[in-house]
């Protein structure tokens, strides 16, 4: 029987579908993130629903959205906040003004979009749930979630993310344009929302989330499956052993942050799906989104058209559960 808090997140989960439709790989992906603690890179297409699939999230859980627009001439203080003088009770003081990070969801849209210095101002509040300025850290809500958006064409003025911050992102979730059928969906509930007057869907106790993390951690993972996990992982540091072709395609592999992110992503996976244990099946549907923005591949691989996803099925297929 389903407890209440995985009651909870199922429904979470069929409001953001129906918010997003034809979407349910992100749903089911972003409530993954969200259950394990962890930041989500969305990359897709304009148009594919990535800002409508956080400010969903926010809404259903009721939660503060903080969204920053990544631009070339954005400062790190835009970000974090700064420390300002002000006047109280005839005395100049200086006190910290928080900014858009201090947030339950912090959408970084377009991230790719400032340079460098503006990225890492999320680097310690991704890792460590903490900023700190001027000296001081600050700690930022319970409930914290980093939601990146990217766009995988229009490379130009933009500023690719460094790995160190790549590897902060439990999952890269990539978001395809819908088909047919679901795109005539969503032009109905497009249309239909003009309606100002429809109500809005049920909410979500900000509650369940942390009940769920503690539902899951009592998850049952056998030392097999923990070993495949990590022989997944060691595979694309010692790709050799696998072929040739795979050796020259991965030129670096994932770094330990891949494991920890396996771990736990398979955990909520099987949580979802109402089990008490782990199988190396929950392993292998969320390995894509866990490793693809780990992964450096070769010039090698760029030449011959080759991705992350291909060469993560590549392992899946050689890489069997002791």
């Amino acid at each position: 029987m389903a407890s209440d808090t995985l009651t909870a997140i199922k429904t979470l989960m069929s409001e953001m579908e129906q918010s997003v439709v034809g979407q349910h790989a992100v749903a089911e992906a972003l409530s993954i993130a969200l259950i394990c603690n962890g930041n989500v890179m969305l990359e897709g297409y304009p148009g594919t629903a990535k800002t409508r699939s956080i400010k969903t999230l926010a809404s259903v859980l009721e939660a503060d959205l903080g969204r920053i627009q990544f631009t070339p001439d954005l400062l790190p203080s835009d970000v974090t906040g700064t420390e300002v003088y002000q006047e109280v009770a005839g005395k100049q003081t200086l006190t910290f003004q928080q900014g858009p990070i201090f947030n339950n969801l912090v959408l970084a849209d377009e991230i790719n979009r400032a340079p460098a210095k503006v990225q890492s101002a999320l680097l310690e509040a991704m890792e460590e749930r903490q900023i700190t300025v001027a000296g001081k850290t600050y700690a930022l809500p319970p409930l914290f979630m980093v939601l990146a958006t990217q766009n995988p064409i229009e490379q130009e003025g933009t500023y690719p993310l460094p790995e160190a911050q790549m590897d902060r992102f439990l999952m890269k979730i990539n978001i395809d344009y819908p088909d047919g059928d679901a795109e005539l969906d969503i032009v109905r509930l497009v249309h239909g929302e003009e309606d100002t007057s429809t109500s809005s869907g049920p909410t979500v106790n900000q509650e369940h989330i942390f009940k769920a993390r503690e539902e899951v951690r009592q998850l049952h993972m056998s030392d097999s499956v923990e070993k495949y996990l990590v022989d997944i992982v060691m595979a694309t540091r010692s790709p050799t052993g696998l072929g040739e072709e795979l050796a020259n395609w991965i030129h670096i592999g994932c770094s330990p942050r891949a494991s920890i992110g396996l771990h736990r992503a398979a955990r909520a996976q099987a949580w979802l799906q109402g089990r008490d244990f782990v199988d190396p099946d929950d392993v292998r549907s969320v390995a894509h989104p866990v490793m693809r923005h780990r992964l450096i591949l070769s010039y090698d691989a760029l030449a011959d058209g080759v991705g992350p996803d291909q060469v993560i099925d590549e392992i899946l297929q050689q890489v069997a559960v002791a």
